[in-house]
């Protein structure tokens, strides 16, 4: 067994064609069904049955399927690990997802560049969930996102918490109210746009526990909660409160949402930092809810941290500092 058959083995029950899989890793089909082969008798197993159109797996090559991927994916970031550690890149490549472009970021990279004039940055606009493929594969090393993560390969700290705020249609009914609770907002549309939901699931009994009861009173019994989990961001920020919105409309990303409120299709839930955006058209009010809060996270590879990224840090707390804003100083560390 080699890594030329695992690859070809995985390639092949990707596609389930080996006319497909050829095209794909750019071997012959002859080739690759003679890796198959080798493999299979190598194991003593059939993987696939090649009787049907398209391939199927058979029950073992399932199994195997589906433990040899999450080995190879693992060879992957190792070897791209041991490639950077032995090559570093002298420049620094950041994602981030678009909520935290509008806010500190652009004044954050000034700092670094303030105090490491020949540093190259790279931005790269990516979604919390496809930082850490990112981060594995090298694309990127270092992520800013709006989410925590719970995988081996990654270390993370929390930066601060930023309050969310209502995004309302100028014309709206309660565009007049500098403040807003949730109970208040339940009867109109609500516009979702987050592409990554939250890692746990909030129970019946969790929400039961947060709900504040003079709110639960007021809501109608469609606003009750729900035994489902509650995953999405903005519908888990209401659901804690016991309630459930009208409506909602889901969206691919924040400007689409930001877009649809300013036409009056809706409202949405946004962080501070994006409360300049489109004010022509959409006032920004305030929650008056204490939790109703979206994090910032910064997350970057357990064995392996870029050199400049102690800069980085550096540059992210003296901004905090000069805006007045509170955290908790911490540092990454290597675990090599």
């Amino acid at each position: 067994m080699d890594l030329k058959q695992l690859n070809a083995f995985i390639a092949i029950a990707d596609v389930k064609s080996f006319s497909a899989a050829a095209s794909k890793t750019g071997l012959s089909q002859p080739t690759l069904s003679r890796l198959l082969k080798q493999l299979e008798t190598d194991m003593g197993v059939e993987l696939i049955d090649r009787y049907h159109r398209p391939l199927h797996l058979t029950e073992a090559g399932a199994f195997f399927y589906d433990k040899i991927s999450t080995i190879l994916t693992e060879i992957d970031t190792v070897t791209s690990m041991t490639q950077r550690l032995s090559m570093p890149s002298s420049g620094l490549n950041i994602g981030f997802v678009p909520s935290v472009l509008y806010g500190l970021l652009p004044e954050v990279i000034a700092k670094l560049k303030q105090s490491n004039p020949d540093i190259e940055v790279n931005l790269k606009d990516i979604s919390s969930y496809q930082q850490i493929d990112a981060l594995k594969s090298g694309e990127i090393d270092i992520g800013f996102g709006r989410f925590a993560h719970q995988d081996p390969w990654i270390q993370q700290i929390l930066l601060r918490h930023e309050r969310y705020m209502v995004a309302l249609p100028k014309a709206h009914p309660l565009a007049d109210s500098d403040e807003q609770r949730l109970i208040d907002l339940a009867n109109n549309r609500l516009i979702l746009y987050h592409q990554t939901h939250l890692p746990i699931a909030t129970t019946a009994a969790a929400i039961n526990a947060t709900t504040n009861k003079g709110d639960r009173n007021k809501a109608s019994s469609n606003k009750q909660p729900s035994l489902a989990p509650v995953t999405e961001p903005l519908l888990h920020l209401f659901a804690q409160y016991g309630i459930s919105p009208f409506m909602t409309t889901t969206v691919s990303d924040l400007q689409v949402a930001l877009g649809l409120v300013a036409a009056g299709e809706g409202i949405t839930l946004v962080p501070a930092s994006l409360k300049t955006v489109r004010t022509e058209q959409i006032v920004y009010r305030r929650l008056l809810h204490e939790n109703a809060t979206s994090p910032i996270y910064l997350h970057t590879l357990k064995d392996f941290v870029h050199p400049k990224i102690p800069d980085l840090l550096s540059a992210i707390y003296e901004v905090y500092e000069r805006r007045g804003i509170t955290y908790r100083q911490q540092s990454f560390t290597s675990q090599r």
